[in-house]
């Protein structure tokens, strides 16, 4: 791997073992190259790591004969800016999260579309999802399931002190920008529950579609309702 923790160059495969959350290490772990990916699970099924064990050697055989299908899933690109200089970014597959450390207290940010204000939310937190995230921690949070091979961003604000502030789906080409507004301890931009950035008042969080995908290979034997129910 590169010093930035990425592969260092492509390859045909990658066979992730593990669960959901080692699919998401190795969205990372893949950066730029766009290296298709085979998900095994070693429990139940996810909505990433869609094949079983006992499928697995059948799956590689499959992928050999060329009998395969390959989704891309869109990602985002994340960035924090301060005083007019990216100190951090980040790739997001499930979702970017802001939210304050310290249980029960409500932060303040204003919200950019494309330039345009959209609201102001006060709330615990604000999920920034990709539909591929739309059924992890914005559906507990009240979110909309998006079918994961559309170009969408959702913003789901977590218990959010106006009634008003509800879900709000956009289309996947725009630039979402958040700005948080008051000085506050704890303050974090959460990407994917494994990486994070401290925020700071007037920090600006900057997300748009990124250049590159995450390949998965899907069972031909199963879809996406399967997992879903």
């Amino acid at each position: 791997t590169t010093k930035d923790g990425h592969i260092a160059e492509p390859l045909d495969l990658l066979v992730v073992l593990g669960g959901d959350g080692t699919m998401l290490g190795a969205a990372r772990l893949i950066g730029d190259h766009g290296i298709p990916v085979l998900g095994v699970n070693f429990g139940y099924l996810g909505y990433l790591t869609e094949f079983t064990l006992e499928e697995v050697f059948s799956a590689l055989d499959d992928v050999r004969g060329g009998n395969f299908h390959i989704e891309g899933r869109m990602m985002l690109d994340a960035s924090v800016e301060r005083d007019g200089q990216t100190i951090a970014s980040h790739r997001v597959l499930n979702e970017g999260v802001i939210s304050q450390a310290a249980p029960a207290r409500m932060i303040e940010l204003e919200s950019f579309v494309n330039g345009d204000f959209v609201d102001r939310f006060r709330a615990d937190g604000l999920i920034i999802s990709t539909p591929t995230g739309s059924t992890a921690y914005s559906l507990s949070a009240g979110g909309p399931i998006i079918y994961p091979s559309m170009s969408a961003v959702v913003l789901t604000p977590i218990c959010p002190h106006t009634l008003s502030n509800r879900p709000v789906v956009l289309p996947g080409d725009v630039e979402v920008v958040l700005k948080f507004m008051k000085p506050s301890d704890g303050v974090m931009l959460t990407v994917d529950g494994q990486e994070g950035t401290a925020l700071e008042a007037h920090d600006l969080v900057k997300l748009k579609k990124s250049s590159t995908t995450f390949d998965i290979i899907r069972p031909t034997r199963r879809n996406y309702f399967q997992v879903l129910r």
